[in-house]
């Protein structure tokens, strides 16, 4: 039995697919069957049944496959702790980030840890905040940068300078010439006069003003809701377009209230923090600890590149 046997077997047993499995290996479909099949002769039992062209994983499958994930979990942070003692010459991050950070706040940041610790590989997958979290619990993500609340005890969370919601319409809109009431005076009641586009549920702009619709005595389920997008800019062209109005990060809407594409709407909206997440449980490698340190300090939340 081999760790590479290990990972075929794992892979095979979550895409129940060999031909799947082998792709996302970068293998060919019978040099993943035949690990499958060297692995199962060396334990003695079958790992999967063959019905028809379907896999299934039998009762001892099952069984086995929490304790390879247990292995490579355990070697994986072996890996971990070798890379520390090479001190940074090697190594590799997973970050996480939801859409606003990482389309208009990380990529500055990251290239500032390129420069001063090029050696380090760096992955980044966009996903909305609750997908973000669950990724750092899982062990798919080493840390992740998001901009919603968080409430997962598995996670240590790490508040960084943020930004600031807006609302905004389009330039046809009945508010895009004036304050629906003002900014210090605005109804809340006058939320439900307009159709909204928002970002879907779990993405932490949507999550933020949702809460701030509770706050001033108006349940969301009640926001007359037209479109729902996973992304930033399906939302801006959709609100461009007349759809209706949108709550989102000033940072995403600068660039359409500068060409006039969109308009502000004087409303009274809280600054936020961003979120870095980390487990609390696992172990901190020294590329993990580093990325950290850079983005709480004054140089990296200003994202200038490292002197010399």
């Amino acid at each position: 039995m081999t760790f590479e046997q290990l990972r075929v077997f794992i892979e095979v047993a979550t895409q129940l697919h060999m031909t799947r499995a082998a792709e996302r290996l970068n293998m060919t479909q019978p040099a993943v069957s035949a690990s499958i099949a060297a692995l199962e002769a060396s334990c003695g039992m079958p790992f999967f049944d063959r019905v028809g062209r379907r896999i299934e994983l039998t009762e001892a499958g099952r069984l086995f496959r929490a304790e390879a994930e247990a292995i490579l979990d355990r070697v994986s942070r072996a890996e971990a702790v070798l890379n520390d003692i090479s001190g940074l010459r090697r190594g590799r991050l997973r970050i996480f980030a939801s859409q606003t950070v990482a389309n208009y706040w990380l990529g500055t940041r990251l290239a500032c840890y390129r420069a001063r610790h090029p050696a380090i590989a760096l992955s980044v997958t966009i996903a909305n905040t609750a997908q973000c979290a669950a990724a750092v619990v899982s062990g798919d993500a080493d840390l992740a940068c998001v901009e919603g609340e968080v409430n997962e005890p598995l996670l240590v969370k790490v508040a960084l300078p943020g930004d600031r919601l807006v609302l905004v319409v389009g330039a046809a809109h009945a508010w895009a010439d004036r304050s629906p009431d003002g900014a210090s005076g605005f109804d809340p009641a006058r939320l439900l006069e307009t159709a909204w586009v928002l970002r879907e549920h779990g993405s932490g702009t949507r999550q933020a003003f949702e809460d701030r619709c509770r706050d001033l005595g108006l349940a969301p389920s009640l926001l007359r809701v037209a479109l729902e997008f996973p992304s930033n800019e399906a939302v801006l062209s959709a609100v461009a377009a007349g759809a209706g109005a949108t709550v989102i990060s000033e940072l995403v809407a600068r660039a359409g209230l500068a060409a006039g594409d969109l308009r502000l709407v004087p409303f009274d909206l809280p600054e936020r923090t961003f979120l870095l997440l980390r487990h609390a449980d696992r172990y901190r490698s020294k590329a993990e600890t580093a990325f950290v340190e850079m983005v709480r300090s004054p140089q990296g939340q200003r994202a200038l590149p490292a002197a010399g």
